[in-house]
């Protein structure tokens, strides 16, 4: 399974699906997923890191605190991520994310993104033996 990312059509929210042959892997393709509704993050120059932790009793939880944390530290930060790294061990998921702060000329931020809701969160395995983790965003 190659990772990657994509969006999918939800009313006037935004779908996000990340997948990856690990669970780390679909969860980072997730917030790739994430920053494009904002941005391309490819244009994101990735000089800063930022440690990021948070748990959950299930995967499904676990993706949505993950994305939240990210708008949270964007927000605060006034950062965008362009690359993630993640780890999961069980409830707990470590990550540090990579970006810079937030230029209006240079990234031309397209909209906010609010959070990640429970609506269509999904975290599962793939036919291929991969994982995807989706959920719908608030814009």
């Amino acid at each position: 399974m190659t990772a990657r990312w994509e969006h999918y059509e939800h009313g006037a929210d935004i779908g996000v699906r990340g997948y990856g042959e690990t669970l780390a892997a679909a969860f980072e393709q997730a917030a790739l997923a994430m920053t494009a509704v904002i941005a391309d993050p490819a244009g994101i120059d990735p000089r800063e890191a930022v440690d990021i932790e948070c748990e959950a009793p299930d995967p499904e939880l676990l993706l949505a605190e993950w994305l939240n944390a990210i708008v949270y530290e964007m927000a605060v930060r006034r950062m965008l991520f362009g690359r993630f790294e993640v780890s999961i061990d069980g409830p707990r998921l470590k990550a540090r994310a990579f970006g810079e702060p937030t230029s209006v000329a240079r990234h031309g931020p397209a909209v906010e993104v609010k959070g990640a809701t429970y609506t269509s969160l999904r975290v599962t395995r793939t036919d291929d033996g991969g994982w995807l983790a989706q959920t719908v965003v608030d814009v």
